[in-house]
């Protein structure tokens, strides 16, 4: 994990992993502000941590693959090609969203024209979704690939040590995305496995895993890139294992207070947007009017969207039984 240095992939996809992250963080604080004032429904989670993860795995896609992301895979969302109008507008609860106000948080924000499986909130069942179209797509000779996104809780569940099996037995097309993020709601990855790496539990079932910097969004690039090639080539699944930490709790609700403040200042100084602006700053890719620039665009796309969102109407109450099974 990091050990060696990676090539720096070309300026312009520097440039992309650095703006789709920004856009990704400044989306995402936003959308907790607009529930901190009380303008938001339901609930709703942060991915505040895992841009990295979220920008540098989807954006090792092709076009034609499909990804089942989860809560705090916001950059996946948006680099697929959710727009911060119709996220924001489902976030809100609003007919323009993307679940047209059936759910106001990033719960079954699906579009399967995006090649985007709706996240199913209970973890890890997004996952076996994907393990089934990878299988399809291997039954129809399609060179597609599926992503899926697990956290370090879903990897103590027995679907998960299933679906991962069912991928190495059948061969599937899939790239496996965990996002060790240390904690399973307020249960430390201690107190749930007696291994180090979640890496481990791939090679149980013979499916290749490496581990990564989830805090390095080239390095999970790198990984993402390696594995979909090969799964597209017929190689059968991969793993792959971010170390990261979550920066927030569990959802806006929980303080997180269970976590110690020390762990929580190691992590903040390995920021994945701080560290990479540096790094592009230091190799001259961008400079100080660049990185002003694209706070600007991004601040101003967010707004657009809150803008959009809440001058939206909300959804008929008659329609409620409507959209909510697949016909």
């Amino acid at each position: 994990m990091g050990d060696i240095p990676l090539p720096a992939p070309p300026p312009e996809t520097q440039l992309d992993l650095y703006r789709w992250m920004v856009l990704t963080r400044t989306l995402d604080d936003r959308i907790m502000a607009l529930w901190k004032q009380g303008r938001g429904v339901g609930g709703t989670f942060s991915g505040k941590g895992h841009e990295a993860i979220a920008v540098g795995a989807g954006l090792a896609l092709g076009a034609d693959d499909v990804v089942a992301p989860m809560h705090r895979d916001l950059g996946c969302y948006l680099v697929r090609g959710l727009t911060p109008e119709r996220i924001v507008a489902n976030q809100l609860g609003r007919i323009t969203g993307v679940t047209a106000g059936r759910d106001a948080n990033l719960h079954g924000m699906g579009d399967l024209e995006l090649g985007i499986i709706g996240f199913v909130s209970h973890l890890p069942q997004s996952m076996s979704t994907a393990v089934g179209a990878a299988m399809s797509f291997t039954y129809r000779g399609e060179p597609r690939v599926a992503m899926a996104f697990a956290g370090d809780g879903s990897s103590s569940t027995g679907l998960f040590h299933e679906a991962l099996n069912l991928a190495a037995v059948q061969r599937a097309p899939l790239v496996l995305v965990v996002e060790n993020n240390q904690y399973a709601y307020s249960t430390p990855l201690s107190q749930q496995m007696a291994i180090d790496d979640i890496a481990d539990r791939g090679a149980a079932h013979g499916v290749p895993a490496t581990i990564v910097d989830g805090n390095n969004v080239e390095e999970v690039h790198s990984a993402a890139l390696s594995a979909v090639a090969k799964a597209r080539a017929g190689g059968g699944p991969t793993m792959i294992e971010c170390k990261t930490m979550r920066m927030l709790g569990h959802a806006i609700h929980d303080g997180a207070e269970y976590v110690p403040a020390e762990l929580l200042e190691h992590w903040r100084r390995r920021d994945p947007i701080d560290r990479y602006r540096k790094r592009l700053l230091k190799r001259g890719v961008i400079d100080d009017e660049g990185v002003s620039t694209i706070d600007k665009e991004c601040a101003d796309a967010v707004e657009a969207a809150v803008e959009f969102a809440e001058s939206s109407e909300w959804p008929d109450p008659a329609s409620v039984e409507r959209g909510v099974y697949a016909p």
